[in-house]
Order: C-alpha cells, then structure tokens, then sequence
C-alpha cells in the first residue's frame, strides 16, 4: 500500500547554503492491512518521510507510491487519510463545524457527512464537545478530533505522525484499540512515535530510521528474537549449588532454597546444568532474556 524507493531529501540551509541531507535512500515496503511502526530519534527523519508521502515536500531524489499509484497523483488523496505532529486547526470553530468544513472539502454527501461526523465524534471518544470550540479543546482533545479528520474520508491508508501525543494513559489505550479496529476493518495504519510500549502492543512491523537512514525493519519477533542478552536459570539447591556457581554467574539471587541464576551464554549453562546435577539439585527453569525494543532501539542509535 505504500512503497518508496530510494527516497532522498537535501535541505539548504543558512547563508552558506549548506546542504543537509534529512533522508537517504529509503527504500520501504508497507503491506495492505498491516499496521506499520515508523521508529527514530528526534531529527532521524520521519517527518520528512511522512511529508513527502503527503505531499507537502518533495523528495530530492527517488520515488514512492500510494495504493499503486505515484504520490504526485492528486486521486491517491482521495484514499487516504493524514494526521501531522502538531495539528493546527480554525480554533474558532466548533468541533462540529471543523468536520463539518473538511467534510465540504472532502465533497461528502450533507446526509452523508452528518452521519460519518456522528459516528467519528463517539469513535474517537468526544461525545458531548461537538459544540465546544476547538480554542477551548485540551491538548489530547485536540489530537482525537485531528484523527476524527484523518477518518472523514473513510480511508484506506491512514498515516499519523505521533499520534499518542498530549495523550493520558486511558487516551493512548484509546486511540491504540482504535488503531486496531481500523486494521481490523482492513485499513493500512503508518504511523511515528516515541512511545516504544504503544508500538511493541500494536504494530505487525516497524522500521527504525537513524539519521535518515534506514537501520531495521520487520516484525518485532524477528528484530529481537536474535538478541540474548542473558539466559535466566531457576534452581532449587538443596546445597553447595550456589558455591558453586557464583563465580560462573553474572547475578544469583537466593530465595530461600531457590536460585536464580543470571549467565551470559549458552556455554555456561551447561556447566551450571552439570553442577545442579552433580549436587542433587533440580532445574526448574531455563529462559532467554531478549532485548526490548526500548534496548534495540537504543543499540540502533548508538550504531549510527
């Protein structure tokens, strides 16, 4: 639903003119009803990103497509909906009248359009500030009438730049069940964030971008199943076991006549299986510690 090839943007930037490169080669495929975790630090180029799939930049260099069809093509607008990082709407306007107004630019139906605001106004969780100036909306209110914009159109790609944010915890569960219900319904869902633990309950696939560059990308099992960072075993010793592994371990922590045992590899758990063996001690559990995506995330940055 959403590809780019070798997409590129150069800044110039101050006096000199100096060139600043804010993406470099991104070359991303996003899958029809799938939704898709677009990761970085601040200034790794997501926005540019996003901005150039909508339309309000254009690339240096390379290509990208929206259901099939050049970003350029004014129809693909028509299919898709869009959510920026700092949404700034007509405040002098009632909730009702702003839907009501970017209904009329959609060209919706009047009947048509009154019944999708209704529906878009219990969807995002606004019942009851239909008539409340938008200068009066919180922060978070703000955001979930910016979505109820995005979903005017009934779209079949929606792209949303940071979302959660301005959001309490019951907003963000929220708007994610409402994420999950646009995927269930078979929409596409691109969207950036900071918040790791949203993306981590949500996404099918993610990509992390550092300094405009493409790091990773597929789904969370796989970025993390490959990095270990300790194995945990749990041993009941019944004596001398913890003597004896002390010294191999990274961390044991008594509890009782329970041991948990932090090792670093798989090497050393076989020699701690031996020595629980030879004291008569019982295994009772052998688990990998994977990496977070908080962890990953943080060792793709120091990477560069």
């Amino acid at each position: 639903m959403i590809r780019t090839e070798g997409l590129t943007k150069v800044f110039t930037v101050g006096f000199r003119g100096r060139k600043v490169r804010a993406l470099e080669g991104l070359t991303l495929e996003v899958k029809r009803g799938e939704i898709f975790g677009f990761l970085g630090p601040n200034g790794a180029g997501k926005t540019t990103t996003i901005k150039i799939l909508t339309g309000l930049l254009y690339p240096t260099e390379g290509r990208a497509w929206i259901m099939g069809r050049e970003i350029g093509d004014v129809s693909v607008k028509e299919r898709m909906g869009f959510l920026p990082e700092n949404p700034s709407f007509y405040e002098y306007l009632t909730g009702l009248e702003f839907l009501n107004f970017y209904g009329q630019l959609l060209k919706i139906p009047y009947d048509e359009r009154l019944h999708r605001i209704g529906e878009l106004f219990s969807l995002v969780g606004l019942e009851g500030a239909e008539e409340l100036q938008l200068r009066r909306y919180s922060k978070g209110m703000i955001q979930r009438i910016g979505i109820a914009q995005a979903l005017l159109n009934n779209p079949e790609v929606v792209i949303l730049d940071e979302p959660m944010s301005g959001l309490d915890p019951l907003g963000r569960k929220e708007i994610r069940d409402l994420i999950l219900r646009l995927r269930d319904e078979g929409k596409t869902v691109f969207f950036s964030t900071h918040i790791l633990s949203d993306v981590e309950m949500i996404c099918d696939r993610v990509a992390i971008l550092v300094k405009g560059r493409l790091k990773a990308v597929g789904p969370l099992d796989e970025l993390l199943g490959g990095y270990v960072k300790s194995i945990e075993v749990t041993v009941r010793d019944p004596g001398g076991v913890f003597e004896e592994v002390k010294d191999l371990a990274e961390r044991v922590i008594r509890r009782e006549d329970l041991l948990l045992i932090s090792l670093k590899d798989e090497e050393t758990v076989e020699r701690v299986i031996e020595v629980v063996r030879e004291r008569k001690g019982r295994i009772h559990s052998i688990v990998p510690q994977r990496l977070s995506l908080e962890e990953y995330f943080v060792k793709m940055q120091e990477e560069g």
